[in-house]
């Protein structure tokens, strides 16, 4: 239960203040797919879930929000390329020339920090003949495309332009990169596809992304900046990204059933579910632990699902975090963080127990994740229920999928 992608971790004042200011040809908003509009099949899977039904008596989604390729359609484009979207953790371009890089959709994009230390997000595609400029994460002065040469500096300004002597009506400073709104919010690096202008206030962006949930999960010691990161793990699981929302978001009710050994460290009926704009908290209070040892998940746990698909695990000396990005309409990429207080080190046998006993719960959900895919992809399926007193937060969350998919 527990964040995940993969990207990358991505220059004197006064040179930088004397190169012209690129003009940068930008559209209003990343179309993800073929094409904007949406099928007719796509709007009838969303008019088939209604959301003003309480929830005690309310069905399900119908198993075609897991499984049609046009609905996923849909979902890049109003959901994914809309609004703040956690693309990575700030350890990733802690440096300056640090960069990283993502895809979302079919967005490529990297997040870089230039010499002077100012964070960018470009999209990831040469102006010339549209070649990915960088791939994976490291270490670059600067971007230069390995099909044609032409070269762009870490601010996204078109350095070298190779061989276009007789070129007609061509000004290269119209042919930066294309830049993506990037900001942080405490140790997260958040994008924003569907907004190009750079001016951003951080403190803004915590509002924006996280609603009324954002004073809470800093109390929570989520905001931290001082847990360094230890490891990062991804899996690819056979599932729609929404069944590995939904199996995070059902409160603690398949624990007891899927993951024994963790259970034995919860306490279960301490479980509390509360739900806020874009952002649902489950919390549950840990058994006191059996021996003198430390204990890995502390005193009490704290889960918070961040709409849409950025899940943020706080508890004890560790905080780790999953970002599911979905691949197909049947396939996703689940990326998990692993962060841990900096007292804890150098006990390699704690990290080491530690993250097995993580990798064990892991495992057990990717099962039962790749067993429910195929349960929704059979003719015996249709709809299912909610059970009212712990799936709060899974409503919810389908809620807000609703309003954003029918708007």
């Amino acid at each position: 239960m527990a964040m995940a992608q993969s990207l990358a971790p991505s220059s004197s004042s006064a040179a930088r203040a004397a190169r012209p200011k690129a003009r940068r040809a930008v559209p209003s908003r990343v179309v993800a797919g073929t094409a904007a509009a949406t099928g007719e099949s796509a709007r009838r899977l969303v008019a088939a879930f209604d959301p003003a039904i309480p929830l005690a008596s309310a069905v399900t989604p119908p198993s075609g929000w897991y499984t049609d390729p046009e609905f996923l359609q849909l979902e890049l484009d109003r959901v994914f390329l809309r609004g703040w979207q956690a693309v990575g953790h700030v350890g990733q371009v802690k440096n300056p020339n640090d960069f990283f890089t993502g895809r979302l959709g079919n967005v490529e994009f990297v997040i870089c920090r230039d010499a002077n230390g100012e964070l960018h997000a470009f999209h990831n595609v040469c102006r010339h003949h549209a070649s990915l400029l960088a791939c994976g994460s490291g270490q670059k002065t600067c971007f230069q495309c390995p099909y044609h040469g032409w070269t762009y500096g870490l601010d996204g300004i078109l350095l070298k332009a190779t061989r276009i002597s007789g070129i007609k009506n061509f000004n290269k400073n119209d042919f930066g990169l294309i830049p993506i709104k990037v900001a942080t919010w405490g140790p997260f690096v958040l994008a924003r596809f569907d907004d190009s202008s750079q001016n951003t206030v951080n403190d803004v962006v915590g509002d924006e992304w996280l609603g009324s949930a954002s004073d809470l999960l800093s109390r929570s010691g989520i905001d931290t900046t001082s847990l360094p990161h230890i490891c990062r793990r991804e899996y690819i699981i056979e599932c729609n990204w929404k069944v590995f929302c939904d199996n995070y978001l059902d409160g603690g009710y398949h624990v007891p059933y899927a993951h024994g050994a963790l259970a034995s460290g919860l306490q279960l009926q301490s479980y509390e579910t509360s739900t806020y704009e874009r952002v649902s908290i489950q919390r549950c209070e840990s058994a006191p632990p059996e021996q003198e040892d430390i204990d890995r998940l502390g005193t009490k746990a704290t889960y918070a699902f961040v709409y849409p698909n950025f899940m943020i695990n706080r508890y004890g000396p560790w905080m780790d975090t999953n970002l599911a990005v979905p691949l197909d309409a049947t396939r996703c990429k689940v990326v998990f963080d692993y962060f841990l207080d900096e007292s804890l080190l150098d006990d390699q046998n704690f990290v080491d127990r530690s993250l097995k006993d993580s990798e064990q719960v892991q495992m057990e959900d990717i099962a039962l994740c790749e067993g429910v895919q195929r349960g929704l992809e059979s003719a015996a399926y249709s709809v299912g229920r909610y059970a009212p007193s712990v799936e709060m937060a899974m409503h919810h969350f389908h809620c807000l999928l609703h309003d954003n998919l029918s708007g």
